[in-house]
């Protein structure tokens, strides 16, 4: 019998000093992950957090860490050390695929990855074909169950096949509650592979329900009432959410999704006219073939016998009526005008639903047209109001027809507006990143300068005749149509103001190519570069002598407020002094002559003066 583990610290390091592949990487703890946290390494794992550490060898503790863990049984141990190279800027911190794990004994990470892998992702590839491959189960159900209940015919032509297709479909329904048991669900966005809290989730819900009662074994009534009773099923037609998953899936996967949904769309009115037609042909068996011209003609006449002409013959009556085109026989009884009023009901809403969602359609693929090419219409009708002149207008009306014919976008960025920062940098990346590569000033640049540069690039079209550049290099004239990649001066100011050393390799290359080119002054530079630097000097002397200014008054406002100080303690000194001075005598006669309270408040004042003022020292 072996221990059981200790507990686990997981570390996630904030940023590496050394990128360096290997021991001796230095790095700062962002975040962890206690397995125990009330445990004794819990406790040291909580003081990890801000703390630099050193990764060290497997079995071996990282420095930083033994020091943090004076309570802990045993040194923390580096397990393993995950390194991910990510060219970076120097104030930026490395991707968190970067890891450091520490444990005090090798958890079982082998046995983890083994359940990790048996839990689907319920976005992923393997749970969506799970979904396409329950489609054609009950998509059998749905429309052939239903077909044998009402055509008796069929159901007793092919038995044995319906037995083996239906107890497939049962397997494949079995399989999918399994297969719900291992769907993971995301919670606060991260995916729960838990398989406890997966199971408790998924019977609490309805889903599970609906599956269980589909699954019902209502063949055991075959014992009693024989084999040819198809509506003992009719209970897995529960499973029907399980087919609207996996429309809704493939619509947000697939390149068309409006041909996808017009295609729903035919499917659905398919299964409706489908049921419609067999219950047509139930409801005609019930009243009696050939009873009247309403009813399905009596198949002892030759050519209605036939299963094929039954159900075409009630598909295409069921279609008549639900798309009220053409001419029906009237109904002659009250099952018969019960069931032409719930098919005109069923045709009214039909046609409400085939109406909206074929506008939804063409409004969608409309929207999708001006979000991905200017509108011309306004355009041709501004030139109209104006007055332009034919030819003018032609060039401008050949301009949107070749963006209309070639597929070209000029308003990437309002198209990608919506999704988040990194992945619209992965797919300009992906679209434009060869084309800014092969620019010269670009080559050996970072990677991570190119990513940003890209999501700056407004790409513009120019017609034929359409000149390009500025005064200040050469303009380019274009002989047709040209797709250009415009970056302007102040994107790419602001991209290199984070990458300092990429700016000065830049500019160097910059000058390079300006030289080839005879188009850089070098005289005018160097005197440019001499004013540049001259600027500057004068500016750090004029820095340097607004720093003394304002030292110099600091000084002086210290200086006045002390002597200010200092004068008001003088003047409090000489006042305290002058009352112990004699009175002269006109000024003594007076004080006697007033009043007794007067004179006695006058004595208490000279008795408080003889104790003299305060001492400034």
């Amino acid at each position: 019998m072996h221990p059981p583990p200790s507990p686990g610290i997981s570390l996630k390091v904030f940023s590496w000093a050394d990128v360096s592949p290997g021991p001796g990487r230095q790095g700062r703890v962002l975040e962890l992950d206690c397995l125990h946290p009330f445990s004794s390494s819990g406790c040291v794992a909580k003081s990890l957090i801000g703390k630099e550490v050193t990764a060290g060898a497997p079995g071996q503790p990282p420095s930083g860490s033994q020091a943090l863990a004076p309570n802990s049984g045993s040194p923390l141990q580096a397990e393993k050390v995950w390194t991910s190279h990510i060219p970076a800027r120097e104030h930026r911190t490395m991707s968190q695929d970067t890891k450091v794990k520490t444990t005090e004994s090798n958890p079982p990470a082998t046995s983890k990855a083994r359940k990790s892998l048996l839990v689907l992702d319920p976005s992923g590839d393997y749970y969506y074909w799970w979904l396409n491959t329950m489609v054609f189960p009950v998509m059998y159900n749905l429309i052939i169950l239903v077909c044998r209940a009402c055509f008796p015919d069929l159901q007793h032509g092919y038995l044995g096949a319906w037995l083996v297709l239906d107890y497939t479909s049962d397997l494949l329904y079995l399989l999918d509650i399994v297969v719900r048991f291992h769907t993971g669900f995301l919670e606060q966005g991260i995916l729960v592979v838990d398989k406890g809290r997966i199971s408790s989730r998924y019977v609490r819900t309805w889903s599970f329900l609906l599956d269980l009662a589909s699954l019902m074994p209502t063949d055991v009534v075959y014992l009693r009432l024989g084999p040819h009773t198809p509506t003992l099923r009719l209970n897995r037609f529960l499973r029907v959410p399980r087919l609207f998953e996996a429309f809704d899936r493939t619509e947000t996967r697939t390149a068309y999704p409006n041909a996808f949904r017009i295609a729903k769309l035919m499917l659905y009115i398919f299964v409706v006219i489908h049921w419609n037609s067999c219950l047509y042909f139930a409801l005609s068996r019930y009243l009696g073939f050939g009873r009247d011209v309403w009813v399905y003609p009596d198949p002892a006449q030759p050519g209605f016998e036939r299963l094929r002409r039954q159900y075409l013959y009630s598909f295409y009556f069921s279609t008549l009526i639900l798309t009220t085109v053409g001419d029906t026989p009237p109904p002659a009884r009250e099952e018969e005008y019960l069931f032409m009023a719930g098919d005109f009901l069923l045709a009214v809403m039909g046609f409400a639903t085939i109406m909206g969602s074929m506008s939804s359609v063409i409004y969608n693929m409309n929207t999708a047209d001006a979000t991905f090419y200017p509108d011309h219409a306004l355009v041709k009708k501004y030139m109209k109001l104006q007055h332009v002149n034919r030819k003018l207008e032609r060039r401008v009306i050949d301009w949107y027809q070749h963006l209309q014919i070639n597929k070209k976008m000029t308003n990437e960025v309002a198209i990608l507006q919506h999704l988040p920062e990194r992945l619209r940098a992965e797919v300009a990346v992906s679209v434009h990143m060869s084309t800014l590569s092969r620019v010269q000033i670009f080559q050996n640049c970072e990677a991570s300068l190119l990513e940003e540069l890209v999501l700056k690039l407004q790409p513009q079209t120019y017609s034929p005749g359409n000149m390009s550049g500025n005064r200040r290099t050469a303009n380019i004239k274009s002989l047709g149509y040209s797709d250009l990649f415009c970056l302007s001066k102040e994107d790419l100011k602001e991209v290199l103001s984070e990458y300092p050393q990429a700016q000065t390799v830049m500019e160097e290359k910059g000058r390079e190519i300006l030289l080839k080119m005879n188009k850089l002054d070098v005289n005018a530079e160097a005197a440019e570069i001499a004013l540049q630097e001259a600027t500057e000097s004068r500016l750090r002397g004029l820095d340097q002598q607004l720093d003394d200014l304002q030292t110099k008054f600091a000084r002086l406002l210290a200086e006045l407020e002390s002597s200010a100080l200092k004068i008001a303690y003088r003047v409090e000194r000489l006042e305290w002094q002058t009352r112990e001075w004699p009175m002269p005598e006109d000024v003594v006669e007076a004080d006697d002559e007033g009043e007794p309270g007067e004179g006695t408040s006058k004595d208490e004042e000279g008795r408080a003066s003889q104790k003299g003022p305060p001492d400034l020292e």
